[in-house]
């Protein structure tokens, strides 16, 4: 395995190292366990999702915000304000949504039956 920039010796050395790390089995286990995947899994970032119980403050707070940029929008015009705005929206809505169904005390999302 020798790639020439090391000493033979020192090579050897990490040559042994690399051995007995592809032994351990319990290492591997961990390395495979914590792999990051390019992709997120959908399943497991709606379970996040449905699991999100936002605070009374936390809404408040980007309700006051999306006002804001909402008003700014329209008076001003500009689409940097306009853009932010509307990136806000959808999450003060669903945050607002989440935490009304948890008010309520549906612990399904709020599906009507």
């Amino acid at each position: 395995m020798s790639i020439g920039r090391l000493p033979e010796n020192e090579q050897r050395i990490l040559d042994e190292m690399e051995r007995a790390l592809r032994r351990d089995r319990r290492l591997a286990r961990r390395l495979r366990a914590h792999r990051v995947s390019r992709r997120p899994d959908p399943a497991r970032v709606l379970a996040r999702l449905g699991s999100y119980r936002p605070r009374g403050w936390t809404v408040a707070a980007l309700l006051a915000v999306s006002v804001a940029l909402m008003v700014a929008g329209i008076v001003t015009s500009e689409p940097g304000v306009i853009w932010a705005f509307a990136a806000l929206w959808p999450v003060t809505l669903f945050a607002a949504f989440r935490l009304m169904c948890r008010w309520c005390g549906s612990t399904d999302g709020g599906s009507f039956r």
